[in-house]
This record gives C-alpha cells, structure tokens and sequence, in this order.
C-alpha cells in the first residue's frame, strides 16, 4: 500500500527545473485545475500565481532556497525557505492538486522545519497567508502554526502577485517556534 511518503525525494531546485515548477504553482493554486485540491485560490484571484522570473529568483536567492519533492521522477510539490536571522520564512509552496489531502504536506512543512532549524538553527518559521483563507489558516494550526493579527497589504494593481477577485484580501503572519 502506499503512503504518503512512498519515494519522496528532497532535494534544492535548479534553474532547469523552473518550467515544471511553474506550472506545478500555477495548478495548485489558480484556474479549473486547482479545483481538483483543496488549496484553490481560484474563486478569490485570477491570473498568475507566479511566473518564470519569480521562481527563478528564488532559486538563485542567497538566502534561500527553493525545495522540490519529487515522486518517481516527477516533481509532485515544492516549497520556499528563506533565511532571515533567527528565523525563516516559508513560501511558495505547492502540492499537485491530484495529490492533496493525503498527508503529503504534513511531510514536507515537518522536512522544511527540520531543514531551517538544523541547516540554519533559526528559532522560528514565518509564513504570511491570505487572510480570508480560514481552512488553509486551519490547517496550518493544526501544525503548530498561530495566527499573530500582524497584516500586511495584498498589492493590489501588481497582476504578477494576481488579479483579486474581491477587496478584502490582506495577508496575515502566521509563526511556529521551532527551537
């Protein structure tokens, strides 16, 4: 039987993998295939959820890195770790729509946990969530993480970060010590 876990594999991105990575952000998040997850910004922002030099960037980012999961060969989600002092930050992160709701990011939030506080031995992870996604805010509780009411703008009018479907969208810091 498999599980959750069955042949994941961690490793950091490659500029040759930001294609693949690219349409894995775009299908988890926005347009009719993120429905098939539970992760669908779809009925709250339309357009992009990133493009090719965003995903590059991180890739390249000093401070950071871009963390691919692959699965016989094929990369099945990826996340975003930042170093910023004692702390990291935790973004861009995708599973496959086909593979949602079945532990698979429970995995890989624990794996990039583990990664930050043993690589960089930071004491807290950062995350900022749209705030009028409560079940995705609910399960990131569910993991640890608390709600702080420290909010920052959406920017609206910058179509690279979408394009808002309603104006209430601001983004609320979630964190989880990790020491």
């Amino acid at each position: 039987m498999e599980t959750a876990a069955t042949a994941l594999t961690f490793r950091d991105a490659t500029e040759a993998d930001v294609d693949e990575l690219v349409v894995l952000i775009e299908s988890a998040y926005r347009g009719d295939d993120s429905r098939a997850g539970w992760t669908t910004e779809a009925d709250i922002l339309e357009g992009q959820r990133t493009d090719p030099e965003g995903v590059l960037a991180v890739i390249k980012s000093p401070d950071g890195r871009l963390v691919t999961v692959e699965r016989d060969g094929r990369i099945v989600a990826c996340c975003q770790l930042e170093h910023q002092g004692e702390n990291a930050y935790f973004g861009m992160f995708a599973v496959s729509p086909l593979l949602q709701g079945a532990g698979l990011g429970k995995l890989i939030i624990a794996e990039a946990e583990r990664l930050a506080r043993e690589d960089w031995g930071v004491k807290e992870m950062q995350m900022t969530v749209i705030s009028v996604r409560d079940d995705l805010i609910a399960w990131y509780e569910r993991r640890g993480y608390r709600r702080t009411g420290r909010m920052t703008p959406f920017p609206y009018g910058d179509e690279r970060f979408g394009i808002p479907q309603r104006d209430d969208l601001t983004f609320e810091l979630l964190v989880k010590e990790l020491a």
